[in-house]
């Protein structure tokens, strides 16, 4: 095992590699210390060695030349994230990999296989299992107040326009890739992952100066589970709620900062029996079905309750029992697996947003 602190290398000093890991490792030094980064640009490496103290390289290939490092954190452009997490695995490397891990099953199988190779941790930083409105909903669904759960929605909705990498193809970009992978990831704890769900999915480019999509609808279906509803839109104007889920006795609605759900019990509802005769009021006139039922209310806001680390902590948290004590990872590589089997799908029925070898493969 590791022993304490855990050395780091953190290939990209960009979005992620800096403003996400450097700087929640920076909050860990109890467990974790920069030892290196690697960046192309020189202001980058300049300010890492000034704020972390570590030691920075133009090229991560020359970083892994290193002997003391126990974890490389792979903060590259999406479309390296398999090659580079590959040379980091064979070299003998610990790999922490940003998402989205690959495009295709298949990649995911060769990173799996080259890990057991190894005998090395691939971990994928999919942070949002985390968040504490998602473990706040998770014990409204646990206490079982909602009853059957009929739907489960996601939108990560806005408007807006966007012109780097991430929209472009050839880079894995595009609103599915790098957000919906957060958002599949949670579906499918809540779904379950014995077998693959009915899938379909539609995809649009509105505001991209690229060739990826930036907008995605995606439905996944199971026999006696919920539906799930994932919409990923940047061409949103009136945005709702994050999360909705509806239930046979309530619902819920929740941002990214609080909850609130309600709901009656059924057995204080009034008794009810079919009736196929026409409902009349006192005066008979026709009416609808109407009754008055009790309601149950409850609501969550971020900093009430227990308090939580961020997510990003937590997931290093995580990683680090795993790598010090040989604890199981909360997000493994098989889960992400089926992820990935779920995004081929959707890329398959939008061919025009899939990516050439794709196509290519299928014929």
């Amino acid at each position: 095992m590791i022993s304490n602190p855990v050395k780091v290398g953190i290939i990209g000093q960009g979005r992620s590699g800096r403003n996400i890991h450097a700087e929640t490792l920076k909050k860990l030094g109890d467990k974790y210390v920069i030892a290196a980064v690697s960046d192309e640009l020189e202001e980058r490496r300049s300010r890492a060695i000034a704020d972390y103290g570590c030691d920075a390289y133009g090229d991560y290939r020359e970083m892994m030349k290193r002997t003391d490092l126990d974890l490389i954190v792979n903060a590259t452009p999406s479309h390296l994230h398999v090659p580079v997490s590959m040379e980091l695995l064979e070299a003998g490397f610990h790999v922490l990999c940003e998402k989205p891990l690959a495009r295709t099953i298949g990649d995911v199988d060769r990173l799996i296989a080259a890990s057991k190779r190894a005998g090395k941790v691939l971990a994928i930083f999919q942070q949002y299992r985390y968040f504490p409105v998602i473990q706040e909903i998770n014990k409204v669904l646990d206490s079982g107040v909602l009853g059957r759960i009929v739907q489960i929605s996601i939108a990560a909705n806005g408007f807006s326009r966007r012109w780097d990498w991430q929209t472009l193809k050839s880079r894995n970009g595009g609103n599915l890739l790098n957000t919906g992978a957060h958002f599949v990831d949670l579906s499918l704890q809540w779904l379950g992952t014995e077998k693959l769900p009915g899938i379909l999915c539609r995809m649009d480019s509105a505001n991209s100066f690229g060739d990826a999509e930036d907008y995605c609808k995606l439905i996944l279906n199971s026999p006696g589970k919920p539906l799930f509803d994932i919409e990923i839109s940047s061409c949103c104007a009136y945005p709702g709620p994050t999360y909705s889920i509806q239930g046979k006795n309530g619902g819920l609605k929740a941002t990214n900062s609080a909850i609130e759900w309600k709901y009656f019990k059924p057995e204080e509802a009034p008794h009810r029996e079919l009736d196929l005769q026409p409902l009349s009021n006192e005066d008979g006139m026709p009416v609808y079905c109407k009754e008055e039922l009790t309601w149950y209310a409850g609501s969550w806001k971020s900093g009430e309750g227990p308090a939580y680390p961020a997510p990003a902590v937590a997931f290093y948290h995580m990683l680090y029992d795993t790598l010090t004590e040989g604890k199981p990872l909360t997000v493994t590589p098989e889960h992400v697996r089926q992820q990935m089997a779920i995004m081929e799908e959707a890329f398959r029925q939008n061919p025009q947003f899939a990516p050439d070898e794709m196509l290519a493969s299928n014929g």
